[in-house]
């Protein structure tokens, strides 16, 4: 006779049913499940504009849901602040530590809830707690100096034991890694292990990989602003995760899979002449260090999912980052730059995906946002005369089939597909040799993407190198003469053009096999 166990089923700390949010012309999220459970990992998975971050802010009285119920062991909550969701034990560490380096250690643990004796602060024992407090989690450090003498890496310590003080049932951690190297992400991972095994609830929001299945016991998957669903973190492969985020179908190229890497095959474009050539440029905490080729007539894809440190790359060749290690060449010459100021002087463009924060100055006009780059390089004190401005702006206008009223019309009235267009034009009035383009067709129109692509390719075959960033793997595959897949900050397989499907790409994208 069978003896059934009587053990019961476990039950969830924090538990949330069919959480729905929309905002004007978007639903964010959409009968969104979630269950997570004391002494676990769980880890939330997904591309960008899944919905992770409104979900997020959900959870920690940001947002107030449309539809929906939050349960925290049992019990229905309304969390209406971060402080309030805090107070009923949601606590949350963000990529960026809002924390104050200028204060101690114990201080900022301690922020707004300082011991008291006597009537006044009780140094002592603040630090004689915070001591305690880090010490629970393995770290052993000089509570009384102040936080940025620390690396970034112990100051995410120091943002969690301030969590932790407030008796948190569940901690959530938004991207904590995005900028740690590999010893301070196991640094961090060793902290979680320890918590775990206190029994804390831990919700982990990252897109490395590698991380995702180093610490994770449990994974939800989000897609288009609704849970694709949840599963164990030893029954999902690398490969299947990869293809329910991006919603492709799980497929097997056994050719790729099962030969050695290689070096591409010969191609056309390896008889262009070398625009820039990269060696070993990196920086920690946000790109491996990698060598890339830039040839003049070429159009190199960078693929992979978002983290990947596709944009990472692109900064890094732009100036906008300083690489800490390998150098850049330019036309054979060793370049040094120290800004984009530098990166433009020797012939370089580069369109950002931020297009609202880092590229249109949306108050000023089509003619103003144009010639933006051509004055930057010209001087501050040499102003390109209003005439001349204006012949540059219609001719573009014309050049690129920029729908407006006007060349005075305020960029931020036009579609996101003419803001692009009006970019675009911006750096092509430099007359530059490359051009970098991150995600140039990100939320715009089918026409408008079309136009946008025909133009670049154009510029392409007239001798200018291109690096192109896109998430949309067909997009890249179409165009690219040449693909490199990036993967959790690291440069893998180069590819001709031809040698990579969609399968395919997502089968590197997944690999392990990453060549350094």
């Amino acid at each position: 006779m069978a003896i059934l166990s009587s053990a019961p089923a476990p039950v969830p700390v924090l538990e949330l049913r069919g959480i729905s949010k929309a905002f004007p012309g978007v639903q964010a999220l959409s009968g969104v499940a979630l269950n997570l459970y004391p002494g676990e990992v769980h880890t939330l998975m997904g591309q960008n504009g899944a919905g992770k971050s409104t979900l997020i802010k959900v959870l920690t009285g940001v947002y107030t849901p449309d539809q929906g119920q939050i349960l925290l062991e049992g019990r229905a909550i309304q969390p209406s602040s971060t402080l309030d969701a805090q107070n009923l034990g949601i606590s949350t560490v963000y990529q960026e530590v809002n924390l104050c380096p200028n204060l101690s250690v114990a201080e900022n643990i301690f922020i707004g809830r300082y011991p008291r004796k006597r009537g006044g602060i009780d140094w002592a024992g603040m630090q004689r707690q915070a001591t305690e407090l880090l010490e629970r989690m393995q770290i052993r450090i000089d509570v009384s100096l102040p936080l940025a003498r620390y690396p970034l890496a112990i100051q995410q310590m120091v943002a969690i034991s301030r969590a932790l003080l407030v008796s948190a049932k569940v901690l959530i951690l938004d991207e904590p890694t995005s900028s740690l190297d590999e010893k301070e992400v196991e640094l961090l991972f060793n902290v979680l292990r320890g918590l775990r095994e206190q029994g804390m609830a831990i919700l982990f929001v990252t897109h490395f990989l590698d991380q995702t299945y180093a610490i994770s016991d449990r994974i939800t998957v989000m897609r288009n602003g609704e849970r694709e669903g949840e599963y164990a973190c030893s029954e999902l492969s690398r490969l299947e995760l990869v293809n329910k985020m991006v919603g492709a179908q799980a497929a097997v190229a056994p050719a790729l899979a099962a030969a050695p890497a290689q070096a591409p095959a010969p191609s056309a474009s390896s008889k262009l002449t070398t625009f820039l050539r990269a060696v070993g440029l990196g920086r920690k905490g946000a790109l491996s260090p990698m060598d890339i080729e830039l040839r003049q007539g070429e159009l190199l894809g960078l693929a992979g999912l978002l983290g990947s440190g596709r944009t990472e790359a692109a900064r890094l060749l732009f100036g906008a980052d300083k690489a800490d290690s390998g150098s850049i060449a330019i036309d054979g010459k060793e370049c040094n730059f120290a800004s984009p100021r530098d990166a433009i002087a020797a012939g370089i463009g580069f369109c950002s995906e931020d297009r609202k924060h880092e590229g249109a100055v949306l108050e000023l006009s089509v003619r103003e946002n144009l010639i933006l780059a051509l004055q930057a390089r010209t001087g501050i004190l040499r102003a390109i005369p209003l005439r001349r401005q204006q012949q540059l702006a219609e001719e573009y206008v014309k050049a690129l089939g920029i729908k407006t009223a006007s060349i005075e019309t305020p960029i931020g009235t036009l579609s996101g597909g003419n803001q692009q267009k009006v970019l675009l034009a911006r750096w092509m009035a430099t007359e530059p040799k490359m051009l970098i383009l991150d995600e140039p067709t990100r939320g715009i129109d089918v026409r408008a993407k079309q136009e946008i692509m025909d133009y670049v390719t154009a510029l392409c075959r007239k001798g200018m190198a291109i690096l192109f960033i896109s998430s949309e793997l067909p997009e890249v595959l179409r165009v690219s003469d040449r693909i490199v897949v990036m993967r959790d900050r690291k440069a893998g397989g180069q590819y001709p053009r031809g040698a990579l499907d969609e399968n395919s790409v997502l089968q590197v994208i997944a690999s392990g096999d990453v060549h350094e």
